[in-house]
């Protein structure tokens, strides 16, 4: 059940109402029926998966009580990350593990005969196994003590709102809300029933809109050179950002009207000046889990020199292994792994560069390179990642440069919409909206004068929102990209 379902526009505020009419002793009850309802209107399948890493969780966190038995404890952990783990790689990873296994005996000539895992990635089962997995060691190293409720500990795992694509939440932050009382509170549901309106437009308005023209091009990349490649490419980089910033917006903000509170998942970050400040400002939930119990536990930046780089290499390695299991994610990771390593390395000299040029002098100028440069890398890094084979992403990057055929900018829109240079001006007039209203964001002194419009100002902007959304949305039901993972 997407979010930009029709089913989805009706079960929420059924859910809702019943939500803040039911009593507050049965109201863990309706949400966790709800979330599974949820769950099970993708696959019934599904709800099997969702269940075993729950009960496994549960039974695991409440054998991890006994602090004496330590050997007992971390035996009970590897069996638990190993459970849950191995369900995502059986489903997610085994068949790319099996298909580059066979290609390396296949240049030997020697006979690899396993067989394909036939099944279904299950949807959103990278978010609550690792939300499981978050919470199992969050117990394991003292930082909460175990639910003891299992109703409530199965809405944690599969609480609706966020189940499918996050945000990952954590267990210390989240499992305390579900035992707390909320009463309808008007200026609450306002606030996420606004973002949630928001996360739509972003989704059906920008990122579909300008997945049209993505999948004409990234489709058949053989087909198309220079300009259309380079739109396409900046196309995505704002399509992936308002697709996936667009869910995370609606899960927040419908976890906000029941009074939970979420984890922020993204903070404006093509406005990032680096590398490094990207992933502070990207897929927040992600970036800090891995912070937290990778990266961390494997020395982070105490340790020498070299093994620091190692070490942020392979977080970002894994990172995009867990996005897809495909080598241009892989690719698309060590990218970034490259980037904050040649921040880290060149943080002297690019300051004596700097000094050199004057930009000290300049922050503004300063801001505006450095936000330029990190825009671009993240550019190309998205190529690997929207790319359907490595060897078309090579091909993509083979056609985008030198920049020619300005005349065929506009040719990839052929045959999916009417006016295809008035649709260009409104793909770009959009992606100008979202760049004032980031810009807006980025100073939030601003965000209270516009709070404090008239009604009348509101209203209107919410009404010209829902007016876009049913006018200018692509009507068809596509998916969400982070819902793929």
């Amino acid at each position: 059940m997407p979010f930009n379902s029709i089913e989805f526009l009706i079960f929420f505020p059924i859910v809702a109402a019943l939500y803040f009419a039911c009593p507050f002793r049965y109201r863990w009850a309706l949400l966790l029926t709800a979330s599974y309802y949820f769950y099970a209107a993708w696959k019934l399948e599904y709800v099997l998966l969702l269940l075993t890493a729950t009960l496994v969780s549960y039974l695991s966190a409440l054998l991890l009580v006994k602090p004496e038995h330590q050997a007992r404890r971390t035996l009970i952990l590897v069996i638990s990350l190993c459970s849950n783990l191995g369900i995502l790689f059986a489903f997610k990873y085994f068949n790319f593990f099996n298909d580059s296994l066979r290609a390396v005996f296949n240049q030997f000539n020697l006979v690899y005969d396993a067989p394909l895992f036939q099944a279904l990635l299950p949807v959103g089962i990278s978010f609550y196994t690792f939300q499981t997995v978050g919470y199992i060691i969050d117990v394991y190293r003292g930082k909460m003590e175990p639910e003891r409720h299992l109703g409530r500990f199965a809405l944690f795992v599969a609480f609706f709102p966020q189940l499918v694509a996050g945000p990952i939440g954590r267990g210390p932050q989240l499992l305390p809300q579900f035992y707390e009382k909320f009463d309808f509170d008007e200026a609450r549901v306002s606030s996420g029933l606004r973002l949630m309106l928001w996360g739509m437009f972003q989704k059906v308005v920008i990122a579909d809109r300008l997945g049209l023209y993505v999948n004409a091009v990234y489709n058949n990349p053989s087909e198309w050179s220079g300009w259309p490649v380079f739109m396409a490419t900046f196309f995505f980089a704002v399509q992936i950002y308002c697709d996936f910033a667009g869910y995370s917006d609606m899960a927040i903000g419908a976890a906000r009207v029941l009074g939970i509170n979420l984890i922020e998942n993204f903070r404006r970050p093509y406005f990032a000046r680096s590398p490094s400040e990207f992933w502070g400002r990207w897929h927040i939930s992600l970036s800090t889990w891995f912070r937290d119990y990778l990266y961390i536990p494997l020395g982070g930046n105490r340790v020498p020199l070299p093994r620091w780089y190692l070490n942020l290499l392979i977080v970002f390695l894994v990172s995009g292994l867990w996005h897809g299991a495909a080598w241009t994610f892989v690719i698309w990771g060590g990218l970034h792994g490259l980037y904050v390593i040649g921040e880290a390395a060149t943080k002297s000299m690019r300051g004596k560069l700097v000094h050199r040029l004057g930009l000290d002098r300049r922050p503004t100028a300063h801001a505006l390179l450095s936000g330029f440069i990190t825009f671009t890398l993240v550019g190309l890094a998205w190529v690997f990642f929207r790319a359907n084979s490595l060897a078309e992403a090579l091909l993509v990057l083979n056609n985008l440069a030198p920049l020619s055929n300005f005349a065929q900018v506009n040719a990839p829109w052929a045959g999916i919409v009417g006016n295809a240079a008035q649709e260009m001006v409104l793909s770009l007039g959009l992606i100008l909206l979202l760049g004032l209203v980031h810009w807006v964001q980025e100073r939030p002194q601003s965000l209270p004068t516009l709070w404090q419009r008239p009604v009348w100002f509101r209203w209107a902007a919410y009404l010209a929102l829902a007016l876009a959304i049913m006018n200018l949305g692509v009507t068809e039901d596509v998916p969400f990209i982070y819902s793929q993972f």
